[in-house]
C-alpha cells in the first residue's frame, strides 16, 4: 500500500514471551496489545495454532457416537419420568395426598324392617369396631409391638398373635395400606371405652361404632306355644354378616373391608334399599392419622326401612301348630305357607326346623356353625322355597284344568274305576281297593281318583289322553318347572320331566307308564312347597297367577312412605274361568265329600286338595294339603307339607284345620260358613 513499507520483523527466540520485544541492548520492553506492532498478523497466526491442536485432539467422526450414548440416556431419563408421572402418577399422588388429606366414610344407619301389622322384626344396636389404617401405624417395630400388645391386655378374646396375622397380608407401602384393616368386633362396651381412652395416642388405631342388627322373636302367650316358635322367622329376614373378599370384589367401591352385609333372607334380596348411601368428610390429618381439620362433608342417606307382607302373628301361630303336630308324630321336618291369592304376597312362611338368625347376628363359632351344617335335618335349608318333593295328588287339579282346556273331557266325561287299569304285564293301582266306581272330574278331584288321571293323562285303550308334552306344557303355565321369582335367594325350580330329558339323561325312551306316573304326581316330577301353593292360588282367584313376595312397602328411613311394591301378574286367562269353577267345585267336594271331610268344623267354607308322595321304598310317605278359604271369596291359600307324615287327610289335614279355625275364629272374630 501506498505510504506504507512492510517491516520483516526480526526473529524471536521460541521461549520468548510474544508480548515482550527484544531490543538492541539486550534489554526487553513489555508491550501492551494497544501499542503492538503487527498485532493482526499474530492474532491470526495465533488463531490457525489453536485449530490445529483441536483438529489433532478430537476426531470429528466419534461426534454419531456420542450422540448415540446421550440419546440413549435421556431416552432412559424421559422414559422414568413418564413412569413416574403418568403410569404411577396417580399411585404416587394418593401416597403424597395420603400423608395429608383422606377422606372418611359417614356410615348409613341400616334399614329396619317390619311386618304388616306394624311390629318390628329387626333393630339396629351399638357395635364397637377395632381397625387399623396400616400406613399410619409406627414403622418402629418396637412401637409396633408395645400397641399391639396393649390391644391384646384391653381385649379378651384377642391376642398378639392374631393382630399380626391380620397385619401380614397388607403390604404397609401400597395404596391399599390406606384402607382398614379389620381387627376385631362386637367389642363389649367397657372393653371398648378403655380401648377409646389409649387409642388416642395411637397411630393408625381406630375404634369405630357401626350398627349390628338385633333380631327380635315373636311368641304366643298360650300353654301350647313351644319355646322355639318365632324361629322360622330366620329362614325369611336372614342376617348380616362381615363383607368377604369375593364380595369385595363383585361390589367394587360400594363396600369397604370392615363392612357387613346382608347374607341370607330379606338382608340379602333387599340389600341396595336396606344399606342407604354412605357419606364422606374430607379431613387434613396429622402425624397420627387422626382427624385435624375438616374439609368438606357430605351427609349420608339412611337405609330405607322395609315393611313385608307377613303377619307374624299369623307366622307365629302357624309355627306353633306345626311344632306341635311334629312333636305328636315324632317328626322334625315340615313346611307351612300361606299365601294372598289376589296379590300373590306372602302371609307367613314357616320351615322347620329352623335357627336363630341372632347367632349370626353376634358372630357364630365355628363349633356352633358345625353344628347347624352337620345337623342331619339341615335347619338352615329353607325347605319352602328350596325343598324339591313329588307332588302327590296336588298336583291333580292341574292337569284336570288341562283335559278341560284341551276338551279332552269335558265336565259330564266319567271313567270307571275297578282298582286300576293294567298295561301288558303293568298293573296301575288306584288307592282304593275294588276301585271308586264310575267318576267325573269333580269326584275324581274329591275322591282323589288315579284311574281317572291316567286316563286323561297317557290314555287308555281308545281313548287318547294329553299325552307327555301338553302335560309339560301346561305345568309350566302354571308354574311348575322354573323359579317363581320370589324375592328369595336359593329358590329351586323343581322338574318336570319330558321325553328328551329320560332319553338323554337316562337312555331310556319314555314309556305309557311315565305318563301314567306324572299324571298323578309320581315318578320324576318335583315341586317345591311354594310352587304348590302358587299353582292353588290360581284356582282360588279365579284363573290369574301372581309372582308371590315379601315386600309390602318401602318407607324411607323416617318411616314415611317412600314407594308402594305393586303386585306382578305373571299371566292369566290360559284357562276358561268355566273350567277353573269346575275344579274348584272338585276341591270343595274333597272337604264336603272326600279326604278332607274333618275341614268341615273349620268356621268357613275350605276347599283343596290332600297328596301323599311316594319317595322312597324304605321311609314313610310325604303328606300334604294344599287349599284355599273362604271359599266363595277367598283370602288365603293355605300349603302345608310333612317329611315322611304318611297320608295327607291324617297328618296334613289337623294342621289345617287348627289353623283356620283360629284364623276364622279368634282371630278374625268369627266368620259364618258358607
Amino acid at each position: 500500500m501506498e505510504g506504507f513499507k512492510y517491516i520483516k520483523p526480526k526473529r524471536q527466540p521460541k521461549d520468548a514471551d510474544p508480548f515482550v520485544i527484544q531490543t538492541g541492548r539486550g534489554k526487553s520492553s513489555r508491550l501492551s496489545m494497544v501499542n503492538r506492532i503487527n498485532w493482526a498478523e499474530d492474532a491470526y497466526i495465533s488463531d490457525k495454532k489453536e485449530r490445529e491442536t483441536i483438529g489433532q485432539n478430537f476426531n470429528i467422526k466419534t461426534l454419531p457416537w456420542l450422540a448415540l450414548v446421550l440419546t440413549f440416556f435421556l431416552t432412559i431419563i424421559l422414559g422414568k419420568t413418564a413412569w413416574l408421572q403418568v403410569v404411577k402418577g396417580e399411585y404416587y399422588y394418593g401416597l403424597a395426598e395420603g400423608n395429608r388429606l383422606r377422606i372418611e366414610r359417614i356410615e348409613p344407619k341400616r334399614g329396619i324392617i317390619y311386618d304388616r301389622t306394624g311390629r318390628t322384626l329387626v333393630r339396629n344396636q351399638a357395635n364397637f369396631l377395632l381397625y387399623f389404617i396400616p400406613v399410619d401405624l409406627p414403622k418402629d417395630e418396637n412401637e409396633l409391638h408395645s400397641i399391639v400388645a396393649a390391644i391384646s391386655r384391653l381385649i379378651t378374646d384377642l391376642n398378639e398373635e392374631d393382630i399380626y396375622k391380620l397385619l401380614s397380608v397388607v403390604d404397609r407401602r401400597s395404596l391399599e395400606a390406606y384402607q382398614p384393616l379389620f381387627i376385631a368386633d362386637k367389642i363389649p362396651y367397657e372393653e371398648a371405652m378403655r380401648l377409646y381412652l389409649a387409642s388416642d395416642d395411637w397411630p393408625g388405631v381406630v375404634l369405630s361404632q357401626k350398627t349390628n342388627r338385633e333380631y327380635l322373636i315373636y311368641g304366643i302367650d298360650n300353654e301350647d306355644q313351644d319355646t322355639n316358635a318365632g324361629h322360622s322367622l330366620s329362614h325369611i329376614v336372614g342376617y348380616i354378616g362381615k363383607i368377604n373378599q369375593e364380595e369385595l370384589d363383585s361390589y367394587g367401591d360400594e363396600y369397604w373391608p370392615i363392612d357387613y352385609i346382608g347374607k341370607m333372607g330379606i338382608e340379602y334380596f333387599w340389600e341396595n334399599e336396606l344399606k342407604g348411601e354412605s357419606g364422606k368428610k374430607h379431613i387434613e390429618v396429622d402425624a397420627l392419622g387422626k382427624e385435624k381439620k375438616l374439609i368438606r362433608q357430605v351427609e349420608a342417606e339412611d337405609g330405607r326401612n322395609i315393611v313385608l307382607s307377613i303377619d307374624t302373628y299369623l307366622q307365629v301361630k302357624l309355627e306353633s301348630i306345626l311344632i306341635k303336630q311334629l312333636n305328636k308324630l315324632g317328626l322334625t321336618r315340615a313346611v307351612a305357607i300361606i299365601l294372598d291369592p289376589n296379590n300373590g304376597e306372602v302371609l307367613a312362611m314357616v320351615s322347620l326346623p329352623a335357627y336363630d338368625n341372632n347367632a349370626f347376628a353376634r358372630g357364630i363359632s365355628t363349633d356352633e356353625y358345625q353344628i347347624l351344617i352337620n345337623h342331619k335335618d339341615k335347619p338352615l335349608f329353607n325347605r319352602a322355597v328350596s325343598g324339591e318333593y313329588p307332588s302327590g295328588s296336588t298336583i291333580k287339579p292341574v292337569w284336570a284344568a288341562a283335559a278341560l282346556e284341551e276338551r279332552i273331557v269335558s265336565e259330564h266325561t266319567t271313567f270307571l274305576s275297578v282298582g286300576g287299569i293294567s298295561i301288558g304285564q303293568w298293573f296301575f293301582p288306584d288307592w282304593r281297593t275294588g276301585g271308586h266306581g264310575r267318576v267325573d272330574v269333580r269326584r275324581a278331584i274329591a275322591e282323589s281318583v288315579n284311574t281317572y288321571f291316567y286316563n286323561i293323562g297317557g290314555g287308555y285303550e281308545d281313548f287318547r289322553g294329553l299325552g307327555v308334552d301338553r302335560m309339560v306344557e301346561y305345568g309350566e303355565l302354571f308354574g311348575l318347572g322354573t323359579q317363581t321369582g320370589i324375592d328369595l335367594a336359593g329358590e329351586a325350580s323343581g322338574f318336570l320331566p319330558t321325553k328328551d330329558w329320560k332319553e338323554g339323561v337316562k337312555g331310556e325312551r319314555w314309556y305309557i307308564g311315565d305318563t301314567y306316573h306324572l299324571a298323578i304326581g309320581q315318578g320324576d316330577l318335583l315341586v317345591t312347597p311354594l310352587q304348590a301353593a302358587l299353582f292353588t292360588s290360581v284356582f282360588a282367584n279365579g284363573g290369574k297367577l301372581y309372582r308371590p313376595h315379601f315386600i309390602h312397602q318401602i318407607l324411607t328411613g323416617e318411616d314415611k312412605p317412600f314407594s308402594e311394591v305393586r303386585s306382578e301378574l305373571v299371566r292369566e286367562n290360559f284357562i276358561d274361568a268355566y273350567n277353573i269353577h269346575v275344579v274348584r267345585e272338585g276341591m270343595r267336594r274333597t272337604v264336603t265329600d272326600g279326604s278332607a271331610r274333618s275341614l268341615l268344623s273349620v268356621p268357613t267354607a275350605v276347599a283343596g286338595k290332600t297328596g301323599t308322595a311316594q319317595w322312597s321304598s324304605k321311609n314313610d310317605h310325604h303328606a300334604w294339603f294344599t287349599g284355599f278359604a273362604p271359599f266363595n271369596d277367598p283370602e288365603l291359600v293355605i300349603t302345608v307339607l310333612i317329611e315322611e307324615g304318611g297320608e295327607g287327610s291324617d297328618t296334613a289335614v289337623p294342621v289345617v284345620r287348627e289353623f283356620l279355625t283360629w284364623y276364622f275364629g279368634e282371630y278374625k272374630g268369627g266368620v259364618d260358613a258358607d
